[in-house]
């Protein structure tokens, strides 16, 4: 919802702070939409998704990523981690998996398209 203020200079125009806040958290809704369809994603092609709390110790940064654990191939995320990294491990897990039948937004596909960095 954006709040409009009624000031001598201009009445009606919002709050640049306001405006701020509502874009950002447009931004963290459509990662963590992203992150849902990824995870979604690698689902529907077999690959069973968690997303655990990962330990961490001084000296060494974590990540989470894909792996196979008996039969099993998963990927673990770090929940703890924003949803940028999130969508980077779902992506890097996803990018050798043959997606063509799987319904993926716009968005999602120029994810995976992407040339890794």
């Amino acid at each position: 919802m954006l709040a409009l203020v009624l000031t001598a200079k201009g009445a009606g125009q919002a709050p640049r702070r306001g405006l701020e806040l509502l874009m950002a958290e447009s931004k963290n809704a459509r990662m963590t939409r992203l992150v849902d369809e990824l995870a979604d994603a690698a689902k529907r092609v077999g690959i069973e998704v968690r997303r655990e709390k990962i330990m961490r110790e001084v000296g060494y940064r974590v990540r989470g990523g894909p792996c196979r654990l008996r039969d099993q191939d998963l990927i673990i995320l770090d929940r703890e981690q924003p949803a940028a990294d999130q969508i980077e491990v779902l992506a890097e897990a996803l990018r050798t998996r043959d997606l063509e039948q799987v319904y993926l937004s716009p968005a999602a596909r120029r994810i995976l398209q992407a040339a890794p960095d």
